[in-house]
């Protein structure tokens, strides 16, 4: 499920959109809105000096989304900002409509997707604790579950492994699989058949947990979704064909390994930029 400003903006071309997130989850969703917004100018910005999230208290994560934003839009003049990041959209979404102006696509957990799809009428949130724990996450159970069972499971560690499976240095199946087990829930009768990935970064490790999964079940990327939004609120760019190739900006101004430098071609970057 996504947060997004229910309007249409029509502007000139190219249109620029920023892609924020506290790592490389957001490249995801970056990837997706790529695809259907070849001609927009993109710049994807990761707050790897406060990576992870998770940990971070609430007022004090609002502050630094807030901060960092800021600079982005100062800098970047975006036309749209999609922040790719659970925990920061459903901490921060509302504050950041408030303070600026440019319109902003939010993600949040697709609890009423899952739970319109859901055979057995059992749902597992797999998310950071920080989300899962969150009253936005539990009031959209409230409102969508419809009838499902729903099963909130806070990983500690995943969105750190999948920085890491990045970089070149993957967790082992036994540390991923421990994440992941309490996602399938055999009670009552119902068994989980369909688990919402409520964190950007899980999809970089979808492979392995079907892999390492108990049973089959359906997985709930979000980022489909985000870029149907962003394709509904800006028009068809011109031809890309004169477009720079999308910008890459770390938070901490780190160069990249030559691993991730080598896995970020693959979604089309050449080179990092300067820091946010």
């Amino acid at each position: 499920m996504l947060a997004g400003n229910p309007r249409i903006f029509l502007m000139a071309d190219p249109v620029t959109i920023l892609v924020f997130d506290s790592g490389l989850g957001g490249l995801t969703v970056f990837r997706e809105i790529a695809a259907v917004r070849p001609g927009a100018r993109t710049v994807y910005l990761a707050d790897d000096e406060r990576f992870p999230y998770g940990d971070i208290a609430e007022a004090d994560l609002i502050a630094r989304v807030l901060e960092v934003i800021g600079r982005a839009i100062k800098r970047h003049h975006p036309d749209l900002v999609v922040i790719a990041c659970n925990t920061a959209s459903t901490l921060a979404l509302r504050e950041l409509r408030a303070t600026f102006t440019v319109p902003f696509v939010g993600t949040v957990p697709a609890v009423k997707p899952a739970c319109a799809q859901s055979k057995s009428g059992r749902v597992s949130v797999l998310g950071t604790r920080a989300t899962v724990t969150r009253e936005y996450t539990r009031a959209l159970i409230r409102e969508f579950a419809n009838g499902c069972e729903v099963d909130l499971v806070g990983a500690a560690r995943l969105a750190t492994f999948a920085e890491a499976q990045f970089n070149g240095a993957p967790a082992s199946d036994a540390e991923i699989a421990a994440e992941i087990a309490p996602c399938f829930v055999d009670r009552d009768g119902r068994r989980t058949d369909t688990i919402v990935l409520a964190c950007t970064h899980y999809p970089l490790l979808l492979d392995r947990f079907r892999a390492l999964a108990a049973w089959p079940v359906n997985w709930i990327d979000p980022a489909p979704a985000i870029a149907r939004r962003v394709a509904e609120l800006l028009p068809v760019p011109a031809s890309p064909d004169a477009l720079p190739a999308p910008q890459f900006v770390l938070t901490s101004g780190r160069q990249p390994s030559g691993t991730l430098m080598a896995a970020l071609r693959g979604f089309g970057f050449v080179a990092a930029t300067e820091n946010a």
